[in-house]
């Protein structure tokens, strides 16, 4: 019998290769073009991704690191809900940060659909769609952290709950936001995987960078789905692991785009359309 460690290894590598020959195979089904002349709109499609990213990202780990794992207390409702009320302005800045983060990544959605429409219009659009859909799972994450601010605030109408179960739902949706994070990140990671074979066929990056960046998105997918099918498999790739490659690669991108900007090569036709010329 196979191991959990070599079956996961497996699953892994399977979901992976079988992501990429799937992309690879269904290109020409999305009209794929090479890269040609960079227009006006994709070279400031460019600026303004790199700079949604990079405030995004400024702003999800100031949230994260500075405000809810310094209030959040895991395994100790109590102290959670202590924290919550004796620092309530500072969770409520977290809040209003993550809806910021929400709002920018849509700006960073809009940016890469205008970047990479003329390579592949169909693949594009369904990058965005995969990608909105980690925005509404973070949307829902914040509404669990109003929701526990209102079991621990002890509203008028809460008062026939003891303070345990109130601190105890509390933490329950706090924890929620786990699931709904790995949900939302399969998306994330599939819209990211589409971005970087987009970013391979165009030319508008250097190919290894644009290579590395399908794979580690490629890999953040098939870790996901392997942690839906085998919870202790955290214990075998650490859950850091998961998506740091792939914020690797973004945060490499966005400088790139903003010093290098998008450099063009090839012709803007339809490759059905070259062949038959």
């Amino acid at each position: 019998m196979l191991s959990a460690d070599a079956l996961g290894d497996r699953v892994l590598r399977f979901i992976a290769s079988l992501l990429i020959k799937a992309l690879e195979s269904r290109a020409s089904g999305f009209n794929l073009m090479t890269s040609g002349p960079i227009q006006d709109a994709q070279r400031k499609g460019a600026k303004v991704a790199a700079i949604a990213y990079l405030i995004t990202f400024v702003i999800v780990v100031c949230v994260n690191f500075g405000i809810h794992d310094r209030l959040i207390v895991e395994h100790d409702a109590t102290q959670t809900a202590r924290n919550i009320l004796t620092h309530e302005r500072l969770f409520r800045i977290g809040i209003a940060g993550d809806l910021i983060y929400c709002a920018g990544v849509i700006v960073l959605i809009t940016a890469l659909y205008v970047i990479l429409k003329p390579v592949s219009h169909g693949l594009a659009l369904l990058a965005a769609f995969w990608r909105l859909v980690w925005v509404l799972m973070w949307l829902v994450m914040t509404l669990n952290l109003f929701d526990a601010l209102r079991f621990v605030g002890g509203s008028d109408y809460l008062r026939r709950f003891e303070t345990e179960q109130l601190q105890a739902l509390a933490r329950f949706f706090l924890g929620t936001s786990f699931d709904y994070y790995y949900v939302g990140l399969l998306f994330g990671a599939l819209a990211s995987t589409v971005c970087g074979f987009l970013w391979l066929k165009s030319r508008y990056i250097p190919r290894s960078l644009a290579a590395f960046g399908m794979i580690s998105s490629a890999f953040c997918v098939g870790c996901t789905v392997v942690l839906y099918i085998f919870p202790t498999f955290d214990k075998i790739v650490n859950l850091w692991w998961f998506d740091t490659p792939m914020a690797l690669f973004d945060i490499i991108l966005s400088f790139w785009l903003l010093l290098k900007g998008l450099r063009p090569s090839g012709t803007n036709q339809p490759r059905a359309q070259a062949s038959a010329v």
